[in-house]
């Protein structure tokens, strides 16, 4: 088995308002389903320790992720080398249910916006209002970064980790690094 390849070889941005960084490989598993059935939410547990998130949420410990991304879709973020072994144990525990769990690992980019000023850079290229009462550590939005489909959240105050889709990777990175210039503050928050 060769090693995973990121999509931007690590690339890394910190000359600007706010520090940027792909996060290299990451473990993404797209569950779909009925989210209120009972061994959906048992196997949610038993693979990630996390209960079920509610609507545009995405609860975290360490480096396991579960985020709402419709009413019948998750993605369950995990360290790249348990995604295999994960998916073949949701897999298994959904073998009886109509369900589909997929690895996503590979098709997709992560991105980390961090600094004082990351909500203001997110802020300049998402149609979501950041506002510190309106956006807050555990919540998830699905939207658009500039032009492309993207989904992020807060693992922690300061923080941002941006999902994308691996062809796009380089145009978000780009678009968060314009972002994030030097002197491009706004001070909306």
């Amino acid at each position: 088995m060769s090693d995973p390849v990121s999509a931007l070889n690590n690339a890394s941005f910190d000359a600007g308002i706010a520090t940027l960084r792909e996060r290299g490989p990451v473990g993404m598993i797209t569950l779909r389903g009925d989210l209120s059935s009972k061994p959906v939410q048992k196997a949610v547990k038993a693979a990630s320790g996390l209960a079920m998130p509610q609507q545009r949420q995405c609860l975290t410990i360490g480096e396991n992720s579960i985020a709402w991304m419709s009413p019948d879709e998750l993605l369950i973020v995990c360290p790249y080398a348990e995604a295999a072994s994960l998916l073949a144990d949701i897999q298994g525990r959904l073998a009886n249910e109509h369900a589909l769990a997929v690895n996503v690992s590979d098709a997709r980019a992560v991105f980390e916006v961090s600094g004082p000023n990351a909500r203001e850079v997110m802020a300049k290229l998402a149609p979501v209002d950041l506002a510190p009462s309106q956006f807050t550590p555990e919540m998830f939005r699905r939207t658009r970064i500039a032009q492309v489909a993207a989904a992020f959240w807060m693992p922690a105050d300061d923080v941002f980790h941006v999902v994308c889709f691996r062809s796009v990777a380089q145009y978000v990175f780009d678009a968060l690094s314009i972002a994030a210039q030097p002197g491009s503050e706004v001070d909306v928050f």
